[in-house]
């Protein structure tokens, strides 16, 4: 249970350590140009995305959907609250200082790449049939199909 936590711990730490790199990069690079802001910001969210779709295909081929998907929605919470939170305190910028509008498009643009990177990593997962229901179910076909049929005398 500690291992798992663990792994739950640092990811949610690795999500929030990819967008304070963002915000400090948006800071000191380019403090007045939108268009480079944008930028930053939309490759923040491939990164985010390519993160849980890397996560969601290696956690996917040993674990069930439930385990995974569990431990993957903990750490995007965490990241998530310490990304709207406390990512904008680090820059020195106030979390509402933008208003409502843009408090609450973080939150749908984060989920939006979190569900999007870790849908894309499954679904490879499952195409490629190597997802652990896909191999439990190989395994049981192996077993039945190795036993021989037992002859019945009449």
């Amino acid at each position: 249970m500690r291992e798992r936590w663990r792994a739950v711990g640092m990811l949610a730490a690795a999500l929030f350590v990819v967008n304070v790199v963002a915000r400090l990069v948006i800071k000191f690079g380019f403090p007045d140009d939108d268009t480079a802001k944008d930028r930053v910001s939309l490759a923040m969210f491939v990164v985010i995305g390519l993160v849980l779709a890397v996560l969601a295909f290696r956690w996917g081929g040993d674990r069930p959907v439930g385990r995974w998907v569990g431990d993957l929605a903990a750490a995007v919470g965490v990241a998530l609250a310490l990304t709207v939170f406390v990512g904008p305190l680090l820059v020195g910028e106030n979390p509402f200082g933008g208003g409502a509008g843009l408090f609450f498009a973080q939150i749908w643009l984060y989920l939006g790449a979190t569900v999007a990177g870790a849908l894309v990593g499954f679904l490879t997962l499952t195409a490629l049939g190597r997802d652990f229901r896909s191999q439990q179910l190989k395994r049981y076909a192996e077993l039945r199909a190795a036993k021989p049929r037992k002859v019945v005398r009449r």
